[in-house]
């Protein structure tokens, strides 16, 4: 089975960084676009930063500037660096992959790790 297993989150004051890694592992054949949402409601997650398998990269707004998504194919890893950090940062990050199987893709998420940026 597949596991995306993310690291990284924890207390920060506005102004620090923190980085997130969220490595794959498992059973699976290409691995497409990588991101990172964060949980804003019960059902909805926002999108922060993906990056597809070809290193092209897209933010949102808010983030644009201050945070910079990354990968490592051969470590199946993907990563986010969050500089300048703000209290609305605040929250829960899942990492999230499209793995292609050949026969489409299929999303897989992670756990989730919480960001907590304090004023």
């Amino acid at each position: 089975q597949v596991q995306l297993v993310e690291s990284g989150g924890g207390l920060a004051q506005a102004g620090e960084s923190l980085r997130l890694s969220c490595v794959v592992s498992g059973s699976f054949g290409r691995v497409n676009t990588m991101g990172w949402y964060r949980q804003v409601s019960v059902k909805q997650r926002e999108l922060v930063a993906t990056i597809t398998s070809g290193g092209s990269t897209n933010y949102a707004d808010s983030k644009k500037g201050r945070f910079t998504i990354s990968r490592d194919n051969a470590k199946n890893t993907v990563y986010l660096q969050m500089n300048s950090l703000k209290p609305e940062d605040t929250g829960v990050y899942y990492c999230n992959a499209g793995l292609d199987y050949g026969l489409g893709v299929r999303n897989y998420w992670g756990q989730g790790t919480q960001v907590t940026v304090s004023s």
